[in-house]
């Protein structure tokens, strides 16, 4: 039988990239029902009672359908194929080829994660030199994923749960001021998926109503 997700609980927070790939998950098939929760990090909104009853760890994505309760982003996003695979998109490929090849970019966006980290957040104390290096690093990393693309998607021609991992990572890029117009493809494929209607209704709120950030020119 085909939900609407009302009976799913998702409290968020704007901006997060793991955030918003449970709710592009979420919208992709077709559980906008859902009830949803914006927490302010500022307000340590991901502290509150309400979130730590669900998650002790008290981060967000914090999850629940039912009386489940998922907690990690990329186990939610998996959590939502399998239970509702037969409604909304198909987020993992049938042919087995494609399927391997949408699980391995699927874990590889930690990398693009870590290494964009590692320039936004790690400014402050470190040498010109070390975060040259870094940004290189990142701009190497970015050349991967460049060559990835094939087409119009991450694993062929059909969106599917690598592209859910990959684009709020690089929208969250093009927030602290990455220019894509040295990766083309990348380029078009941030264009294409941010048309999408499942990013369009997730799309972080607050960035909407404030500038943009500088942390990642040059790279």
């Amino acid at each position: 039988m085909a939900s609407d997700g009302t009976n799913i609980v998702l409290y968020w927070g704007s901006g997060s990239p793991p955030c918003w790939r449970a709710m592009i998950s979420l919208f992709e098939k077709q559980l906008g029902g859902f009830e949803s929760n914006l927490i302010e990090f500022s307000k340590r909104g991901h502290k509150s009672p309400e979130v730590l009853a669900l998650n002790p760890r008290g981060q967000v994505p914090t999850f629940r359908h039912g009386d489940t309760i998922v907690n990690e982003s990329v186990a939610i996003c998996f959590y939502l194929e399998n239970v509702f695979k037969n409604q909304g998109t198909k987020l993992l490929p049938e042919d087995h080829k494609e399927l391997a090849t949408a699980l391995q970019r699927t874990l590889e966006v930690l990398s693009l994660a870590m290494k964009g980290r590692a320039v936004v957040y790690k400014q402050q104390g470190i040498s010109d030199d070390e975060l040259k290096q870094r940004k290189q690093d990142l701009s190497k990393e970015l050349g991967v994923w460049e060559d990835y693309l094939k087409s119009e998607y991450l694993v062929g021609d059909n969106f599917s749960m690598a592209d859910v991992m990959m684009f709020p990572q690089l929208a969250y890029f093009v927030r602290y001021g990455l220019v894509l117009d040295s990766y083309p493809k990348l380029k078009a494929y941030y264009t294409k998926v941010s048309e999408r209607e499942s990013v369009k209704k997730s799309w972080p709120p607050h960035w909407k109503e404030s500038d943009g950030l500088t942390a990642l020119n040059g790279v």
